[in-house]
């Protein structure tokens, strides 16, 4: 399965799980365009959305999986992704349960300032390579 047929079947199954009955390229742009903040779409890109042809932008695949109250990761990529993301994250904390602990144990504004620390300390080894 390719991965445009792949993601057709997963934007197929979170229309249905959200109730929308109407697969019409044309009613779900008009739908999409009402929710999304960017670009409208046009029922020729739905259309190719839904029949596996194309994959949507970045961005419109956010608002999708808001609209159908889904993940965007899911959406996008699937359970196998969501599997090689957890895999990863299990090798990350085994390697020091206490950080994580930590890391947890603090209030969300605590754990941004830490994302930010570490995203600048990335940044700068990055510009010293």
């Amino acid at each position: 399965m390719t991965e445009k047929t792949a993601f057709s079947r997963r934007l197929s199954e979170a229309l249905k799980r959200a109730g929308h009955r109407a697969t019409s390229p044309t009613r779900l742009a008009l739908e999409f365009n009402l929710v999304h903040q960017g670009r409208p779409v046009t029922a020729q890109a739905v259309r190719k959305w839904l029949h596996g042809k194309a994959v949507p932008a970045q961005d419109n695949i956010v608002t999708l999986a808001e609209w159908l109250e889904v993940s965007p990761e899911w959406l996008r990529y699937g359970a196998a992704h969501r599997q090689t993301v957890a895999l990863e994250l299990a090798g990350y904390q085994s390697q020091d349960p206490k950080l994580w602990r930590d890391f947890h144990a603090l209030n969300e504004e605590q754990r941004d300032v830490v994302r930010a620390v570490v995203s600048a300390l990335l940044r700068r080894k990055k510009r010293q390579q």
